[in-house]
């Protein structure tokens, strides 16, 4: 799958693109840095309408607009203002990377505490699932399959 990368590890610049024809549209400072670079699961549309967001563990700087080859590794359920807008976790190919009780501790907290200066923002946090439940998303949420359906 390839994956865009919108915000750099490290960083509390949160860009924002428009999801299908990658156009920035603007940027904003969160609360909190991005624990790994964060972007999008290409020609995906997630519950929440946009793209599939996903988080890529790797201690590689990938930077702003590169498109990444990954493979999902999990996901996590996440329900932010009470819509479903979880999170898919990726490595790159040519890397080792799990999603263990740390990651899961660091995103929770990252994602707990990122729009800590959004006034009446709510986030759930619910099960962490492994990478079968993250590839049948994926899959679910994937604009090739979605267009098939709306045919049969």
């Amino acid at each position: 799958m390839k994956v865009f990368i919108e915000n750099q590890a490290g960083s509390r610049i949160k860009h924002e693109h428009n999801e299908k024809t990658l156009e920035l549209k603007g940027t904003t400072l969160v609360s909190r840095a991005f624990p790994w670079p964060y972007g999008f699961i290409l020609h995906t549309t997630g519950d929440d309408g946009d793209n599939v967001d996903c988080f890529v563990l790797t201690r590689r700087p990938l930077l702003t607009g590169e498109i990444v080859e990954c493979e999902p590794i999990g996901l996590i359920e996440q329900i932010e203002d009470g819509e479903i807008d979880h999170k898919i976790f990726a490595r790159l190919q040519d890397e080792m990377a799990v999603l263990d009780d740390q990651a899961q501790a660091t995103f929770t907290d990252f994602a707990l505490h990122v729009f800590e200066h959004v006034p009446g923002k709510t986030m759930k946090i619910g099960t962490c699932c492994g990478r079968q439940t993250a590839v049948e998303y994926i899959h679910r949420h994937s604009d090739r399959n979605q267009t098939a359906e709306s045919r049969s």
